[in-house]
Parts: structure tokens; C-alpha cells; sequence
């Protein structure tokens, strides 16, 4: 470090300190301080403006040398002449005047800046005055620059802060003096200050740039004309967004991108489907015209319901301007604006991985996912926060996002002043040590060059960037709506405002660079080119009139099959995973639980559901399946049962059995403590990916509640809205124990309300043999289908809860267990028990059992699909059956009887009657003292067996 530098990081105030007590005694300061006054002064000594003097020991004075000794040491006493320091007395004051206007410029700027396009006053900043720190720029300009800054010649201080101001204060603004890394800081400084960034634009790219302006601003225009009041939702205003993108693939390209993937809201989507994903002009106003062109990419396969316009996502091949080609998605978004975001970043991480086992390796330069944001809900929808969170962490990251804010300083009706408390819509990205650079969307050149150095940024530090690009809104919120209504004074500015593509016009006109002939034949051709594919769309929408057929019934769910596994291979797999490598400390404790999972393993030997649950991962890893689980504690296991990751108790290092086994990637991680953007960021993982088995699991089932809006907009109906598939695997643990109401339910009746068109399934297994089949049925199923799967919390180790080795080896799931202890005397049931989870248990090994030996208890492991052929056959197994029962712990109007109760009434004969037990309806789900749930449980297994039935029971 130069002492330069090391001025620059210190107080100044305290420097002149020291320098005094330097001046008096050399040895009184330390040794890097004595470093840095020894050069000072021979700096001073060489640059003419101090000739210092040797003062002799009777007062006199002689000439010092002609120069300063090379040494580093501290000079001689006698160098520090009164005359040398106070010039440094003198100069200290105004160098830490200047320091700190340099540094007010670089930390405040940016409200200085003019980012609006439509003109209003920046805030300012009292410290980017010279006044405020008693100095001026007469007094700067006798002090040069070389004191304070580097790389800045011969130049004054006064000149250097000029041109600092023209950096940060103009139509960018930077944000990044909050960052914790000084690295990072000085580095932005130097980028933003070079003009590395701000590369003139040849004639060749101001014509591309106007070639692309005129196409964003066609499209809109001639939607706007041909297809007056219906939604689209433009995007005038941040017409500049399009080239960024541009921009932003080709240096993403450059630096090894294999893929791009982009999540946005819906502003604006139509145009990057255009002319990002490549989308054709015809297939777009297609979906204007009603005529979808079959097998296009904004089709949904059948069955499928589809999605409005705006929502849609594709999949396309982006022309670089070398001639090749990258592959660009667009992840289809609902209504909930920013709840793709970490959708995005799954689907960017599951590719980027390459290899399997041992040989895997995440590349983030492969793919990288650029994030599109509105002003408004960036700073007011909780998922942004969540998902920036996920930016560094281990299981999550990606290498950083690039994420661009649309700012239209306007949230529907709603003025920023309304809709956050801070400064800016990008400030929550201030808290997560992101850099923003503010850009105004009206400066082609500006724009370009935050986008440069924001892919600079990334590559350089692999971590998110921010850019504001703040325009404005054209028309309304759908452009159905009248925006003057609510703000009247800002849309009379924004209808006199020339659009950008007027601005650049008449800019390249000026410079001579294109004429106003060929700008008329340019907007010309695109307008023609919109013509044709409109006719052409039209005269398709017109030939599939009348053609159209009654929407075929949805087909029957496919049966599912899964390869099985044989005891040499659960054998092989049981002793790979309970092996640590030599010299591991264990816990002693843990080591004593694992050892039993190796004792006696064969057919007859027993499992419990983790020690199942490590046998379906090994021998799904051993056929080659990569598996990812996440969640809150799920390497040990919320209750401490699985234990995939070990921790040596002496160096805290960790170790994965799993992770040796096979050829597959086995990843486990414990995710923050968040449901929703890691649900989401499962979900997108799990669609991104290839074949990887890709699990989440709540820490209580209950928890999935914070996650509603992923369940419902993307897990249950992203195959239905867009063709997604996923085999995203929910992990629920579900129950009542008398742990209260936010840890009994994991409102399994909201997941059953989402069920139809085959689109999820729904199952609550109740053995370990159950759950290893289960697991490896999802690992294997084709289709695609995401699985929701209600986990067990006291039957983790419940005694009766176990299944043997066997069972696993040459089972298979069955979606209806009937009764075993049935089997040889099903002429004598007259009743017949249905039920699902855990209150098997408490039913089957009631202490009143016995004195039902009419009652059979039978299990429905699969709620969705509906396993209706199963149980038909199991009620006809009963001859004599007079009565059908099903029992649920969860009250009347929760749990699965709405769905499952007219479904039985049309397998039950009518001959039989069929009665409902549960607990009472109730607003919360469970009780909160345990005395309570247990009298209520109690009651309800009592009834279900056919004991009294004290209000609980319905026909």
C-alpha cells in the first residue's frame, strides 16, 4: 500500500496528530507511521513547493540536501523544520476538506444525479457543496489532486472534483459506499471514475440502438392501434429496457454463458417475448386475434387451460451480433409480480451444474439469471427481500443475479410516497451489500453503460448488482385505465414527453448520423412487418372458427411404476451410508443410533421411517438420480431423526454418507428461514432440471402456509397455465399430537382443493415401507407431477411404525391398505373404518378394539389421484358391510373429508351407509391445551370404532 492509500483510509485529523508528534520525537509513532511522514517529506521536498531547511543546534540555518534519503526510516530530527510542518499544518486541514468532499461526491452523488426523465429537481446533498466543509473551489484549485486521489496527474483538486461530479451527478447515479467490502468500493470507484464503462457508441451501434428503439416503440404503438383498450401492458416509458437486455446477454455470452434466464412481471413481457425470446410477431398478435398458432411456444399442451398473454414464458434462441446464437427463457409469471424471482434463481442453478457424483461442478458463469422488477412492489413484496437473502448462501447461490428495476414511479395508482418509506424503490438492496446504480431511462448511452458495468461487476465478484432504471408509464396501469384520475399533474408532463425513440432520432439526425429518410423507412418497415403477421394471424384465427371441438374429458392418471431393489443392493447401500471417514469424531450418542442401523440388516430386520427414508436416497443415488433436499433443519431433521450430514464434535467438520453413493449429486442443505422464496426456488430448480429429485421439507407442516401463493399460482397449476412440469417433492410433516394449532396441520384439505386434471399428488403414508416406495415412485414417475407428501412426527418412532428390510426389497406402494388383521374373516365386518395418516394408529391399537371385532380399519395412503378402483374392491371384499366410517383427527370442515366424502358416497354401495366422524368445525385447527386434545381424540377414535357418538359424527 502506498502511503497515498494509506492516508486516504485513515482521519485525517488523527494523521496530523501523529505528524506532530513525529515532528517532536520520530520514535514516538510507530514504525508504518514513521514510513509514511519519511516519504511526506521528501514528497514535499521534491515537488518545490517547500525547501526544507537543516536547523543547526545554535539556531542557524544551512541548505538541506539536494535530496531525501532513500531510507524508509524515519528521517533526522533535524529535517522536520518549523517551515515543513506548518506547510503540513497548514495543508493537513485542507487535504481532509478535500478528502471529504471526494468522498461526498462518491457516497452522495447520486442525488444529485439526473435520473428523471420527466425532469424533477434531485434531492441534493449539503455536503456535495464545497461550503459546507469551509473550503472552496478557488482554495481547491491551489492543491492538486495527486494528494487525495490517485491516477489524477498534474491536474487541481478543483478540476478533479469537477470532473467527479460530471461522473456521479450525472444521468447515473451510484450507489455503492454502503458496501462492507473496502475492495469492492475501491474497485467501483475506479471503474465508475475511469470511463471504462462509458465507451462511446460507434455510428454502427447508434444505428443498431435506433433500429432497436424503433422496434420496441413500433410494437406498442401498433398494438395500442389495432387492438385499442385490451391488456397489454406496455412498455413505454422504459422502452431502453430491451437494449439492456440486449446488452446484458451479449457480455453474459462473452463471459461464458451457456443460457439466460430472465424473470419479470408482466409490463413489458410482450415486447422481450418479441424481441428477446424471439418470439414471432405473428404468434403474438395471435393471441390477440384468437388464432394460437399449434405447436408455437406460447401454446400450452393438452390437457391444459393456458394463461392470459402477459403471463406466458418461452423458451428461444437470442441472435448475438456475431450470428450466433444463446438460448433465452422467459419463466412465465402470474399476477403476483415478484413470486417468480426465486423460480428464476432455481432454474439458473439446476443448470448450472455439469457432471455427476464426485465430478459435479456448478459453473455460474453457465447461466445467468437476470431479474426484471417493478418500482413498486420491489420495495413493498416480501419475496424480494427472501430471495436476495438466498443471493450468498451456499445451497442457493447462483453466482449473482443482475436484477433491473422498470421504475415507473407509479405502483398501479398508488405514488411512491404511499407505497415505501424510503428514498428509492432498490434501497432494501442496500441492506443485503448490493451495488445500484441508478440510470435514467432517457439516456440510450447512460443505460448501456450501467448495464456494462453491472455484468462487470458480476463477473468480477460472482454476486447480485442492481440497476434502477427509473422512466415512466405512458398510459395507464392496463391501458384500459384513465391515469389522469389519480395523477393528473404527472401525466400532463408525461404527455407532452417525447419518447425516447424521438429523443435518439433527433439526436442521430443532428449528428449526421442517419437522415430523416431512412428513420421514416426504418419505422416504415417495422410497421409493415407487424401488418403482415397481424393478416397472417387473422386469417388463422378465421380458418379455426367452427373447428373448434368440446374440450376432451382429462385422461384417467397413468399407472405408476418403479424399478425395484434388491436386498444385496439395500445391504450394499445401508453399509456405504453409515460409513465415516477414518479418525471422524462422532457424537458418541448419534454414533450409538446410527450403529443400530447396521445391526442385523437383513429381510426380517426392522427400519424406522429416517433409516427408510436413507435407503430410498442411497439406492435412488446408486441408479444414477441426482437428489437435492432443503429445508429448515433438514440435514439433522426437524426431530432429530435423519442425520444425512455429520459434524465432527471436535473440528465441526462436516461429512455426507450419501454423497459417495453412486454416480447421482446428492445435495442436503439447511435452508433460512423462509418458506415462501425457497419453495420457490425449489420449485424453479426442480423444473430447470433434467432428472434431479428435488425435495423440500416444512419444518412443521403448518409452515407451508407462508409458501400459499407458490402452492397455488405455480406447484399446482404451472402445467395447467404454462406446460411446466415439475416433480417437486413437499415433505409435510402432519398430525395431531396436542402440540397445538401451528403444529398439527399442514392443511391438507387446501392441497386436496387444488387437485384436478391429474396435476399434483397427495399422499399421507403411514409405514416406512410406505415412504421408501413412495419416494422411489417420485424419483422414477413419469409424468411429471409434483408430490405432496404428509410426513409423521411421533410415528418417526413409534414402535408400531416399522416395516423389514423385506418389505422395502419387494413392495411396492399401495395406495389403499386394507385391514391385515381382517384378512381370514372379512365375512364377519359390518363396519369399515376408513382413515388416513397417523390416526391409524390410534384406532387400530385402540384399548376398545377388541370389542369391535365387526370394524375393520383400513388405510387410504394416496388421496390424489383418488385410488377409486382400490376402494371398490376393498368394499366389495366385505360381503356383509352395513356401514362405512370415515375418521379424521382434523375438524369437519378441514382435513381431507370434503374432498374424499362425495367421492365415497360414489364408491360405497347405496346399500351402505356412510358416516363422517372428526372434530367439531372449528376456525382454528387444533387445541391448545393438551388435556383438551386428548379428551377430544379420544372421543373421535371412540366414535369411529362405533362407541357413543356425542356430537361428532355426521351422515
Amino acid at each position: 500500500m502506498s502511503h497515498r492509500e494509506f492516508f486516504d483510509d485513515y482521519n485525517v485529523g488523527y494523521a496530523q496528530e501523529l505528524f506532530e508528534q513525529f515532528a517532536r520525537n520520530p520514535e514516538s509513532v510507530s514504525e508504518e507511521w514513521r514510513r509514511i511522514f519519511s516519504a511526506e517529506v521528501r514528497e514535499i521536498a521534491a515537488s518545490g513547493l517547500l525547501i526544507p531547511e537543516a536547523l543547526s543546534k545554535d539556531g542557524a540555518t544551512t541548505a538541506a540536501p539536494a535530496s531525501a534519503p532513500d531510507s524508509l526510516a524515519a528521517p533526522p530530527a533535524e529535517w522536520i523544520t518549523q517551515e515543513a510542518l506548518e506547510y503540513v499544518r497548514g495543508l493537513l486541514p485542507v487535504v481532509a476538506r478535500a478528502v471529504s468532499l471526494v468522498q461526498a461526491f462518491r457516497g452522495h452523488g447520486h442525488q444529485l444525479a439526473r435520473i428523471d426523465p420527466l425532469g424533477s429537481e434531485p434531492p441534493g446533498h449539503p455536503q456535495l457543496d464545497p461550503s459546507f466543509f469551509g473550503t472552496s473551489m478557488e482554495e481547491l484549485e491551489q492543491i492538486p489532486a495527486s494528494v487525495v486521489m490517485r491516477g489524477t496527474g498534474d491536474e487541481s483538486l478543483a478540476h478533479a472534483l469537477r470532473r467527479l461530479k460530471s461522473v456521479y451527478c450525472g444521468s447515473i447515479g451510484y450507489e455503492f459506499e454502503h458496501l462492507e467490502d473496502p475492495l469492492k468500493v475501491r474497485w467501483l470507484w475506479e471503474q465508475a471514475e475511469s470511463g471504462t464503462h462509458s465507451q462511446p457508441l460507434t455510428s454502427e451501434e447508434k444505428r443498431w440502438l435506433l433500429e432497436r428503439v424503433t422496434r420496441v416503440e413500433g410494437l406498442e404503438t401498433f398494438l395500442h392501434r389495432a387492438y385499442l383498450g385490451q391488456k397489454r401492458f406496455s412498455i413505454e416509458g422504459t422502452d431502453m429496457l430491451l437494449p439492456m437486455l440486449d446488452l446484458a446477454i451479449e457480455r453474459a455470452v462473452a463471459d461464458g454463458a451457456e443460457e439466460v434466464i430472465i424473470g419479470m412481471a408482466h409490463r413489458g413481457r410482450l415486447n422481450v417475448l418479441a424481441h428477446t425470446v424471439s418470439v414471432s410477431y405473428e404468434e403474438i398478435l395471435g393471441e390477440f386475434e384468437g388464432g394460437a398458432i399449434e405447436g408455437g411456444v406460447l401454446t400450452v399442451p393438452e390437457p391444459g387451460t393456458g394463461d392470459v398473454k402477459y403471463h406466458h414464458g418461452a423458451e428461444g434462441m437470442y441472435r448475438l451480433k456475431n450470428g450466433s446464437e444463446v438460448s433465452v427463457t422467459l419463466a412465465p409469471n402470474p399476477s403476483h409480480l415478484e413470486f417468480v424471482n426465486p423460480v428464476v434463481a432455481g432454474m439458473a442453478r439446476s443448470r448450472q451444474f455439469s457432471g455427476d457424483g464426485p465430478d459435479a461442478h456448478q459453473d455460474t458463469s453457465r447461466v445467468v439469471p437476470i431479474m426484471i422488477h417493478g418500482d413498486a412492489a420491489f420495495a413493498a413484496e416480501g419475496v424480494v427481500a427472501e430471495t436476495l437473502n438466498l443471493g450468498r448462501l451456499r445451497g442457493f447461490t447462483t453466482g449473482g443475479s443482475v436484477h433491473i428495476i422498470a421504475n415507473n414511479q407509479i405502483g398501479f395508482t398508488t405514488t411512491p410516497e404511499d407505497g415505501r418509506s424510503t428514498r428509492y424503490a432498490s434501497d432494501l438492496a442496500m441492506g443485503y451489500d448490493f451495488p445500484i446504480l441508478h440510470v435514467n431511462a432517457d439516456d440510450p448511452e447512460a443505460c448501456l453503460t450501467a448495464v456494462r458495468l453491472a455484468m462487470a461487476y458480476r463477473t468480477e465478484y460472482h454476486d447480485d448488482v442492481v440497476i434502477d432504471l427509473v422512466g415512466y408509464r405512458r398510459h395507464g396501469h392496463n391501458e384500459g385505465d384513465e391515469p389522469a384520475y389519480t395523477q393528473p399533474r404527472i401525466y400532463s408532463r408525461i404527455q407532452d414527453h417525447p419518447s425516447v425513440l424521438s429523443q435518439w432520432t433527433e439526436k442521430l439526425i443532428g449528428e449526421g448520423v442517419v437522415t430523416g429518410e431512412e428513420v421514416r423507412a426504418l419505422t416504415e418497415a417495422v410497421a409493415e412487418e407487424l401488418r403482415r403477421s397481424q393478416e397472417a394471424a387473422r386469417i388463422r384465427a378465421q380458418g379455426a372458427e367452427g373447428e373448434e371441438e368440446p374440450s376432451p374429458a382429462p385422461p384417467a392418471p397413468e399407472p405408476l411404476s418403479t424399478p425395484s431393489v434388491d436386498l444385496d443392493t439395500l445391504a450394499d447401500v445401508n453399509q456405504r451410508a453409515l460409513q465415516v471417514p477414518p479418525g471422524f469424531a462422532l457424537h458418541r450418542k448419534l454414533a450409538r443410533q446410527l450403529a443400530r442401523r447396521g445391526q442385523d440388516f437383513g429381510p426380517e430386520g426392522t427400519v424406522d421411517w429416517a433409516h427408510a427414508e436413507l435407503l430410498a436416497f442411497g439406492s435412488i443415488l446408486e441408479e444414477g438420480i441426482p437428489i437435492r433436499l432443503t429445508g429448515q433443519d433438514s440435514e439433522r431433521g426437524t426431530f432429530s431423526q435423519r442425520h444425512l450430514v455429520l459434524h465432527d464434535e471436535e473440528s465441526g467438520e462436516k461429512y455426507t454418507p450419501l454423497g459417495s453413493i453412486g454416480s447421482g449429486r446428492f445435495e442436503v442443505y439447511n435452508s433460512p428461514l423462509t418458506e415462501m422464496a425457497v419453495v420457490g426456488f425449489e420449485y424453479g430448480y426442480s423444473v430447470g432440471a433434467e432428472r434431479d429429485f428435488v425435495l423440500w421439507e416444512a419444518q412443521f407442516g403448518d409452515f407451508v402456509n407462508v409458501a400459499q401463493v407458490m402452492v397455488d399460482q405455480f406447484i399446482s397449476s404451472g402445467r395447467a397455465k404454462w406446460g411446466q412440469l415439475s416433480r417437486l417433492t413437499m415433505l409435510l410433516p402432519h398430525g395431531y399430537e396436542g402440540q397445538g394449532p401451528e403444529h398439527s396441520s399442514a392443511r391438507i384439505e387446501r392441497f386436496l382443493q387444488l387437485c384436478a386434471e391429474d396435476n399434483i399428488r397427495v399422499t399421507y403414508p403411514t409405514t416406512p415401507a410406505q415412504y421408501f416406495h413412495l419416494l422411489r415412485r417420485q424419483a422414477h414417475a413419469l409424468p411429471e407431477r409434483p408430490l405432496i407428501a404428509m410426513t409423521p412426527k411421533s410415528l418417526l418412532r413409534h414402535p408400531r411404525a416399522t416395516s423389514t428390510v423385506r418389505e422395502l426389497a419387494h413392495g411396492r406402494f399401495r395406495p389403499v391398505i386394507a385391514d391385515p388383521r381382517t384378512r381370514e374373516r372379512t365375512g364377519e365386518i359390518t363396519r369399515l373404518v376408513l382413515c388416513t395418516g397417523k390416526v391409524y394408529y390410534d384406532l387400530a391399537f385402540h384399548d376398545t378394539r377388541s370389542h369391535v371385532p365387526h370394524a375393520a380399519v383400513a388405510r387410504v395412503e394416496q388421496l390424489y389421484p383418488f385410488p377409486m378402483a382400490e376402494l371398490e374392491a376393498l368394499t366389495r371384499a366385505y360381503p356383509n358391510l352395513r356401514e362405512v366410517v370415515w375418521t379424521q383427527e382434523e375438524p369437519f370442515n378441514m382435513g381431507a373429508l370434503s374432498f374424499v366424502g362425495p367421492r365415497l358416497r360414489a364408491v360405497v354401495p347405496r346399500s351402505v351407509s356412510l358416516r363422517y366422524v372428526a372434530r367439531p368445525e372449528r376456525a382454528s385447527p387444533a387445541e391448545g391445551r393438551a388435556k383438551d386434545h386428548a379428551s377430544e381424540q379420544a372421543r373421535l377414535v371412540r366414535e369411529g370404532l362405533g362407541g357413543s357418538a356425542a356430537g361428532g359424527s355426521r351422515e
